[in-house]
């Protein structure tokens, strides 16, 4: 009898940690063949993308690499990008995989299976603002990070090496977006532009010629999270000397700046787009599939497409209902790292209930809260539902603590306790031996 064809396509939070835990538990005995298909050959925690671009973590620390992590958990990796779907034929098409000089590693294919989970992700979305794709950068990849990285360290030796006087825009960064990975950013873009300096641009002076501009359409920085956290946050983003701009809608991102809808322009030498969240284009109604408008795949309480049970949606491309949202009222969970974590375990769990013949159970999502961290400086966030039954704002040591052990339950998912331990001590011993900020 052949095996069960599971076939994921998106190797991030969600969908590396599924790939894992269906190979150690239906691939390590044979009960399935489970293939992971994304178009990177290494993962990085999404939520980290903004330290890689501060410069404040080495992305080489924290890599996964997916063809030794198939290896290690009885799954199958395979390299491409996502291109079409053919519900009746069960195929997932697969485009043609191309090195760094456009040679061509792999053709184009196609991927049979008996149940295809979908975990694909999101994107910025820039609303067809003027000027963002040609003079905006995003984090929405680790390629994006490093880009980011490397012109800001580049922006401040050119600065340092030049003789005329500082132009207006040069060195001022803005941040358009104050939802979490905006002031993120900001945060920690205050220290490690500070640490490069301190590396021997002795010509630049850090406190007068920095600056980190965070722009925000809503009436307050982190907008979709309790009022006291962003007042809590704007204070201590003031405190950082970050310029802080409420109720300001981006007209037009321009080459030397950005410009508002009420006519100010604010010069910057690097703008970051960081508003604004939907879907992957080509999944708006992919192969008679249900969408909303920001692209994501209408799911099921089961996590199931509308229109397909042989498809699970999970992570931030699925629209999936949250009746307990806005008190009551019914929402949609929200695109966050808990919630992909919350439903890879669920798919995980109905995949075999489902090969078992077993009715499936529909999924609750369970709020945690929110944890937005200021670097070094500071962490605050609110634990809510699932913990306290309430909503308690949290600041300090205590949250910081909170926030890193999120990234923790992501490593622990897929490495498993005693490797986590090793990687954390080494990271521990040689973070003494290198520079705190990545300057290359």
């Amino acid at each position: 009898m052949p095996r069960h064809r599971i076939v994921i396509v998106g190797g991030g939070a969600g969908g590396l940690e599924l790939a894992t835990r269906l190979g150690d538990s239906l691939g390590k005995r044979g009960h399935a063949e489970i293939t992971l298909v994304d178009k990177n050959r290494t993962h990085v925690w999404k939520p980290k993308l903004h330290e890689i671009a501060s410069g404040s973590m080495d992305m080489s620390a924290h890599e996964v690499d997916y063809l030794a992590q198939a290896h290690w958990h009885h799954f199958r990796f395979r390299v491409g990008e996502m291109t079409g779907l053919d519900r009746a034929r069960r195929e997932v098409r697969v485009a043609a995989y191309h090195d760094s000089e456009g040679r061509e590693v792999t053709p184009d294919r196609s991927f049979g299976y008996d149940t295809l989970v979908l975990a694909l992700g999101s994107h910025s979305n820039d609303f067809g603002t003027p000027g963002v794709s040609e003079h905006a950068l995003k984090l929405e990849s680790k390629a994006d990070a490093r880009r980011f990285n490397e012109r800001m360290v580049n922006a401040c030796i050119r600065a340092h090496a030049q003789a005329e006087p500082l132009r207006p825009e040069q060195l001022h960064v803005a941040i358009i977006g104050a939802g979490a990975t905006g002031v993120e950013l900001a945060a920690e873009l205050h220290r490690t532009t500070r640490e490069v300096v301190a590396y021997g641009l002795d010509r630049v002076d850090a406190e007068k010629d920095i600056q980190v501009c965070l722009i925000e359409a809503a009436d307050r920085v982190l907008p979709a999270l309790p009022p006291r956290m962003s007042q809590a946050t704007e204070v201590l983003l003031r405190k950082l000397g970050v310029v802080v701009h409420t109720a300001a809608r981006v007209a037009e991102v321009q080459s030397g700046g950005v410009r508002l809808a009420d006519g100010r322009v604010l010069p910057a030498e690097l703008v970051v787009w960081a508003a604004g969240v939907k879907a992957a284009d080509f999944l708006k109604e992919i192969a008679g599939l249900e969408s909303n408008r920001s692209n994501q795949l209408v799911v099921q309480p089961t996590l199931q497409a509308t229109r397909d049970e042989n498809v699970f949606v999970i992570g931030d491309c699925a629209a999936c209902a949250w009746p307990e949202a806005n008190g009551g009222k019914g929402g949609f969970v929200p695109p966050r790292a808990q919630a992909a974590h919350q439903q890879a375990s669920h798919v995980a769990a109905q995949i075999q209930r489902r090969m078992a013949g077993k009715p499936l159970k529909p999924y609750r999502y369970r709020d945690f809260g929110s944890l937005v961290s200021l670097g070094e400086f500071s962490t605050v966030g609110n634990m809510m539902g699932g913990l306290i039954g309430g909503s308690l704002m949290i600041e300090g040591a205590f949250a910081r603590l909170m926030y890193v052990s999120l990234y923790k339950m992501h490593e622990l998912a897929l490495h498993g306790f005693f490797k986590v331990a090793l990687d954390t001590l080494a990271r521990l011993i040689t973070r003494r031996t290198e520079p705190h900020v990545k300057l290359h």
